[in-house]
């Protein structure tokens, strides 16, 4: 049975006059990849912030691997591998180079060290760039090289803020298999992503956050069984008389919302309407089945934030 690793009790955060943190209460179990999913300023990095103590709480209580963040924020951070989302890479340093200074502020040294910066340089399919100065590489491999500068301390878990922000869609399948590979291996994974694909791909739980409050929790098909309609389907740029004859169309076997210049119809078994749809002028009718996507859009909101 897993036990929780790191454990939230009406934790708050307040930066000035906003609450950027609203008395949320979570569990994250060891061995885990625990996601944080919200819309800008929601509080999610905020919430990571805190795990990893670089901001401490105003209020609740915060654990992780049994030690409350405001007593032992030293040993705690021996514990952790942080991936922060800017490059925070030596620029005049090669690519081993860096992974083995970065070692230094873990009071690791030696053979040892450079035998595990080996061995994550590989992992990362990085070895022919490993004597390479970091401003010759490319965002996408900076990107990789600041994934595995966070695993040097071999840590108990690792925190990803956007782990895979910039990155190629053939880089970005490349850490999520490794990521993958490395829960399987007993490390424990937090992460905050913008990519709905990543945050199925990857976790086991969900924290969907909001206004600094949790709205909803749970596994991905957990929560797109709870917020998701099984079928969806868009109708891109449709006429006005669509518009007015859906309700007939659907005859009570969906809901439909706009937004913009796309129709969505949500519903349990809708392919009977298709037919129907196509008979007016539309740029596309796109067929699916509901996703996470779908579930952070209804909960948190379509409205754009900064």
């Amino acid at each position: 049975m897993r036990q929780a690793l790191i454990t939230a009790r009406n934790l708050y955060k307040k930066f000035g006059d906003l609450v950027a943190v609203d008395h949320i209460d979570f569990d994250i179990d060891e061995g885990e990849t625990y996601g944080f999913l919200g819309p800008n300023g929601a509080g999610k990095t905020t919430t990571m912030k805190m795990i990893y103590c670089f901001v401490l709480p105003d209020g609740g209580s915060l654990t992780v691997d049994g030690l409350d963040v405001l007593r032992h924020p030293r040993k705690i951070k021996q514990k952790l591998g942080v991936v922060h989302q800017e490059d925070s890479l030596d620029p005049d340093l090669t690519v081993k180079k860096n992974l083995i200074t970065y070692a230094r502020y873990f009071g690791l040294f030696g053979k040892s060290v450079s035998d595990r910066a080996d061995e994550l340089i590989d992992m990362m399919s990085l070895s022919d760039k490993k004597n390479t100065v970091i401003e010759e590489l490319s965002g996408g491999m900076k990107r990789r090289l600041m994934i595995i500068r966070g695993l040097i301390n071999d840590p108990k878990i690792l925190i990803l803020d956007e782990p895979t922000t910039g990155l190629d869609p053939q880089a970005r399948h490349l850490v999520w298999q490794k990521l993958r590979a490395l829960k399987k291996s007993g490390i424990t994974i937090l992460l905050t992503t913008h990519y709905m694909e990543e945050a199925e791909q990857l976790c086991d739980r969900l924290a969907i956050m909001n206004d600094g409050r949790i709205i909803a929790s749970g596994s991905p098909a957990e929560l797109i069984g709870r917020f998701a309609a099984p079928e969806v389907i868009e109708l891109l740029e449709p006429e006005p008389e669509v518009i007015a004859r859906l309700p007939a169309i659907i005859d009570g076997k969906g809901t439909f919302e706009r937004h913009e210049d796309v129709l969505y119809i949500y519903g349990g078994d809708l392919s009977a309407i298709v037919p129907a749809l196509r008979k007016f002028k539309t740029r596309a009718v796109l067929e699916r089945k509901g996703n996470l996507e779908d579930v952070f859009l209804r909960l948190a909101g379509r409205a754009f934030r900064e």
